[in-house]
């Protein structure tokens, strides 16, 4: 499969994430970094460009200025990853789209439910492929799961449990990282909740395929002076009976990124912990329990194609965000040959749902009658 020309907005020298969409892009060889607004001033980010070895004159010092003069290349990029500070992700997905380029973006997608909407209808008006890197979905035994759910094998759902305990927000110096993100002018108004919150919602209604109907929040700033929360307990009522819990916090003392998934039902339950990853535990109604291992070959084909490394070799992270990259790129190249495939990654559709998600608990959360309807409007 060609590569694909691509390019970066953020991601810089100092920047985590930057380095992480830049493995999982290279794992498959299935893009080339062309091109790069890889910083908040020209001066950082021609730094940042010269030490990733870009061309001179495809280091840009604004978004603005990359797609502008991308344009007007005969060799433009065709892919654009925005993993900036949440607040330019509307801005800058919106140009990027409406200039015709394909978009990989963090989440949460943007701050409100408004800019989700206009940025959904312009994703649908151009046709452009719109991915957001709800990594964890890329999981091998994530996708295991995913299976077992909508293969019927736990029977009726009746409840799901999802949590994401982090710590490292514990108190209020934690560096250049926790500055934005508790920051609400760049984090958007929601702080804990947003951050990992819109991640445990994802993976719930990715392997579960449940609606959620109404849901009740308890949101809390346990840090003083933080504008925005760092804990959040959420109640959740899903369309058809189920009832779920959502927990995500940024105060655990103790906790590193402790994201775990349980799913009951009728004939079963599944358990899966972020940081066992490689493993997901079936206990069927009245038999013995089964601990299901990656890359053992009695799993799910799609369990398959998204393991990359023999049994007992563990893998994980970067990993799963390769995953997305590479599905997004597979799906590229065939709506180029005519093709017209189902996207096998999380979409603007999953992007706008966390932002109608997070509103909605945020709603809850100021309210005294806590259960609020969740409308989503998504299409």
């Amino acid at each position: 499969m060609r590569r694909l020309r691509w390019c970066m907005v953020g991601g810089g020298n100092d920047a985590f994430i930057g380095a992480v969409h830049r493995l999982a892009a290279n794992l498959d060889g299935h893009y080339e970094l062309m091109a790069g607004a890889l910083s908040s001033t020209p001066e950082k980010s021609r730094a940042s460009g010269e030490a990733l070895g870009l061309p001179t004159d495809r280091i840009y010092g604004t978004w603005q200025e990359m797609l502008e003069q991308e344009r007007q290349r005969p060799d433009p990029v065709e892919v654009i990853s925005i993993v900036t500070p949440n607040h330019l992700h509307f801005p800058v997905a919106l140009g990027a789209v409406q200039a015709g380029f394909h978009v990989i973006c963090d989440k949460p997608l943007v701050h409100t439910t408004e800019q989700a909407y206009a940025l959904q209808k312009a994703v649908q008006d151009a046709g452009n492929v719109f991915a957001v890197t709800y990594n964890y979905s890329g999981y091998p035994m994530i996708r295991q799961a995913r299976q077992m759910v909508r293969g019927g094998q736990l029977g009726q759902l009746r409840k799901v449990v999802v949590e994401y305990h982090q710590g490292w927000l514990s108190r209020d110096d934690s560096g250049k990282q926790a500055a934005w993100r508790t920051n609400p002018a760049l984090s958007g108004p929601a702080g804990a909740l947003g951050d990992i919150g819109t991640h445990a919602e994802q993976l719930l209604s990715f392997v579960t395929g449940l609606e959620i109907e109404s849901l009740c929040a308890d949101l809390t700033s346990f840090v003083d002076g933080r504008q925005v929360d760092d804990d959040a307990n959420v109640l959740l009522r899903f369309k058809g009976g189920a009832k779920g819990v959502l927990t995500c916090s940024q105060i655990e003392v103790g906790r590193e990124n402790d994201l775990r998934l349980a799913i009951f039902g009728t004939q079963g339950s599944l358990s899966w912990r972020q940081e066992e990853p490689n493993v997901l535990i079936f206990d069927p109604l009245d038999a013995p329990r089964q601990m299901l291992t990656r890359g053992s070959p009695w799993l799910s084909q799609e369990a398959q194609d998204f393991t990359r490394l023999p049994a007992g070799h563990p893998e994980a992270f970067i990993e799963g965000f390769a995953n997305i990259y590479r599905e997004v790129a597979r799906h590229i190249v065939a709506l180029g040959k005519g093709e017209r495939p189902e996207p096998n990654f999380p979409t603007i559709l999953d992007g706008v749902r966390g932002v109608e998600f997070v509103e909605t608990a945020l709603n809850s959360a100021r309210s005294d009658s806590k259960w609020l309807k969740f409308d989503g409007e998504t299409n």
